[in-house]
């Protein structure tokens, strides 16, 4: 098994993104790990997050596509991204207590211009995709990333830092 890889906003005191933040008692606690150019993350819902009896939500669904598409971005280009487009397309039902993967990639390279895109599958325990969803993400510069989150100036130094020490070069 391969190394979790660590996000860079785990370095902020009191993180608590929904998607992966080990701290935030209602999320998702999302751990991600290399896949080939792309990463991944194991999924096993519980009832928590079902919206029909044994059906997982959607919005869930989406949220976890949405999320490591945004993490694959960051850790690849180095820049804070902003979700600007996403689709998703519901394949088949994803069901409480059943284990799947979420497998993230993109084909954009260090010379493609803004904005990004990328791809994301949940696949079932047999490899059958069950979610596929993609997005387009703009890029941000330092400053336009602290002036759209709450975040201060030492703490967005130490987000920055972190970037730039848990890139993934293809």
């Amino acid at each position: 098994m391969t190394a979790p890889i660590e996000v860079p906003w785990q370095v902020l005191p009191g993180y608590q993104c929904f998607g992966c933040s080990p701290s935030n008692e209602q999320g998702l606690k999302l751990t991600f790990t290399r896949n080939g150019d792309g990463i991944e993350t194991r999924l096993l819902f519980g009832r928590a997050f079902e919206s029909y009896p044994g059906i997982v939500h959607g919005g869930i669904a989406t949220t976890v596509c949405d999320e490591i598409m945004g993490n694959l971005l960051v850790l690849r280009f180095g820049a804070t991204v902003f979700t600007t487009t996403l689709r998703t397309r519901y394949l088949a039902p994803l069901e409480v207590g059943v284990a799947y993967r979420c497998v993230a990639s993109t084909d954009a390279g260090p010379d493609t211009p803004a904005p990004l895109r990328a791809h994301a599958e949940i696949l079932g325990p047999d490899g059958s995709p069950h979610v596929t969803a993609f997005g387009v993400y703009q890029p941000a510069t330092e400053e336009q990333a602290r002036e759209r989150m709450a975040i201060s100036d030492s703490d967005a130094a130490l987000v920055q830092q972190a970037i730039a020490a848990h890139r993934i070069e293809n």
